[in-house]
């Protein structure tokens, strides 16, 4: 599954630079990053290192000062490019209430869908199914504003997961959640046949859910752990099979 064949080669970022508007701050400074099919990229970065704005310039809503990106193989430049990016690439924010706005859950995980052009019955079944799959059978007619944090992190996933992306982009996702609905959020990215990036500053979560581990330093992203993990492993056994080196399915400059 982790190959590292260009055709396998999700995400390609190279020499990627970003200031902020008006600003001489370097946010991202010459920045490379590669995603192939079936990695599990853990990032260890504090807030204000830039992370926030790496995924953006992944999904095309902040625009770098230099650099190439190339998704799925192909450059993406245009606003055109990435409303197909947005399609297959999911992200999920850091504050789960700038991703959900409608009354009820199953209006805000139906959303996606019925965007993709679903009809209202299929967008309906594909959202009972999303909200199945994470344990929230029964959610459909609760009030979204209401729900728990925690809830709230889980619905949010429902939105993007329903959506039948090939890559997601979680941007601290373990945030404020309590100890249960962690277990359950590393269960069920566990459980995804998808690849990804997580964002974090929580290596025990890292160390759960994915295979790899880097540092995002002074706007660059540094090379840090490979984890090693066995199969049938229960998901809070893992802390003590990983071990320094970055593996082949990874490259970084």
């Amino acid at each position: 599954m982790n190959s590292n064949d260009k055709n396998d080669l999700i995400i390609n970022l190279e020499d990627i630079t970003y200031r902020y508007p008006g600003s001489e701050v370097v946010v991202i400074d010459s920045l490379n990053l590669k995603l192939f099919r079936g990695n599990r990229i853990g990032v260890i970065a504090p807030n204000g290192s830039g992370k926030t704005t790496l995924f953006n310039i992944i999904m095309g809503l902040v625009k770098p000062g230099s650099g190439k990106i190339e998704i799925f193989g192909k450059p993406v430049n245009t606003e055109k490019d990435f409303e197909q990016v947005r399609r297959k690439i999911g992200l999920l924010f850091q504050d789960s209430d700038d991703q959900l706005f409608s009354p009820t859950v199953l209006e805000d995980v139906a959303f996606g869908p019925l965007n993709l052009g679903k009809s209202p019955d299929q967008a309906r079944q594909v959202a009972e199914e999303t909200l199945k799959k994470l344990g929230l059978n029964g959610f459909e007619d609760r009030i979204t504003y209401k729900l728990s944090g925690g809830e709230k992190r889980l619905v949010a996933l429902a939105t993007i997961l329903a959506m039948k992306p090939e890559v997601l982009l979680l941007d601290e996702p373990n945030t404020g959640l309590d100890e249960n609905t962690k277990i359950r959020l590393v269960e069920v990215l566990r459980r995804l046949d998808l690849s990804y990036i997580v964002i974090s500053h929580e290596n025990d979560f890292l160390y759960d859910t994915t295979d790899s581990i880097f540092t995002m330093e002074n706007g660059k992203i540094v090379p840090g752990e490979k984890i090693h993990r066995h199969k049938h492993e229960h998901p809070h056994e893992t802390h003590h099979h990983h071990q320094h080196g970055v593996g082949s399915s990874i490259t970084f400059n």
